[in-house]
């Protein structure tokens, strides 16, 4: 693939730098699209993200930096959206889908369109036309702060089109990345929602003084409430165990880098979401996930007492002491 095809990150944020650094080890050259100006033209004087993952120098002879969506998609055949899902409706508010013709697409996005109750892929689809064979999703277990260490990670990448799947895990294999791939594009992006929820919970736990026994036993159901909701929606061969589910599940609950954690920490700990959002000055992506999901399980008709926990403190401000002792109850 990096003979042949040429690539475009679009997104400022960690993890979108961390591709960057990634992918860099196996291209000769990258296109790389921010909204932020700013940080841009400091990209460009310095060599660093100013926001994120600072310690990553970025090859400024390899690495196209530009503000300009069409400057940076039109000439490459492949784009990997990198962009909290928060604000993919308005990062593509005014995006010809014609851009993206022909374009193959890979999510690196880790939550849920809130605007539609969607996952990137389907969002993907319906905007730009895209078949869902030309669709991937990269996930984890991984953590941009430890790529940017260089820590070995572990990258699962998903596509219909096992091809393309193959071509996009050899890209991004590197002396700290190892990857796999997967056919499971809709139960993976599920999964990927889904994590960012429980561990939420994980944090509220955390913050109320729960503690490892208790901890083991929300993240058992929490694996076993995913494998139901993925196989009502998608009812293919797959194992939550392996590292694409099992695994970016409980590096998502349990690392002191997960942004999802720290939210639900926060809130044991007695902050109101708001505080918390504003402290913490980054997106969690299962504060808008768990509110979408409640739509999804009732179409689905799945039980799922962690998710209803977790919305019920967020949206209908109910106590997370109250609410957490309710769920005990609720758990084996």
């Amino acid at each position: 693939m990096s003979d042949s095809k040429k690539i475009a990150v679009i997104g400022g944020g960690s993890w979108a730098t961390a591709l960057i650094k990634i992918l860099s080890n196996n291209v000769d050259s990258l296109n790389w699209y921010m909204r932020n100006e700013t940080a841009v033209d400091h990209i460009l004087k310095y060599r660093h993200n100013p926001n994120y993952l600072q310690s990553v120098e970025i090859d400024l002879n390899k690495i196209n930096v530009s503000i300009d969506l069409a400057e940076v998609v039109r000439p490459v055949d492949i784009v990997i959206i990198a962009s909290p899902s928060a604000f993919l409706v308005n990062l593509f508010e005014n995006c010809p889908p014609e851009l993206f013709n022909e374009k193959i697409v890979f999510s690196s996005v880790k939550g849920i369109i809130p605007e539609y109750n969607a996952i990137p892929a389907r969002f993907i689809h319906k905007t730009f036309r895209i078949p869902y064979d030309r669709i991937g999703i990269i996930c984890g277990p991984c953590h941009a702060e430890e790529v940017a260490l260089e820590r070995l990670s572990y990258l699962t990448v998903a596509c219909q089109d096992e091809e393309l799947a193959e071509e996009m895990a050899e890209i991004l294999a590197c002396r700290y990345i190892k990857t796999t791939i997967s056919d499971d594009l809709i139960g993976t992006e599920i999964s990927a929602v889904l994590k960012n929820v429980y561990s939420i919970a994980s944090g509220i736990c955390s913050g109320l003084g729960y503690g490892d026994n208790f901890q083991a036993v929300l993240i058992s159901n929490a694996i076993q409430e995913t494998e139901n909701l993925i196989d009502e929606m998608s009812p293919i061969h797959r194992d939550v165990k392996s590292s694409a589910y099992l695994g970016d599940l409980l590096v998502t609950a349990y690392s002191k880098f997960s942004r999802n954690r720290t939210f639900g920490y926060m809130i044991g700990k007695g902050y109101s979401v708001k505080s918390a959002q504003l402290e913490m000055d980054m997106i969690a992506e299962g504060f808008y996930a768990a509110k979408s999901l409640m739509e999804i399980k009732k179409k689905f008709q799945v039980e799922m007492p962690i998710v209803e926990a977790v919305n019920n403190i967020l949206y209908e401000k109910i106590s997370p002491v109250i609410e957490m002792r309710i769920l005990t109850d609720r758990l084996n």
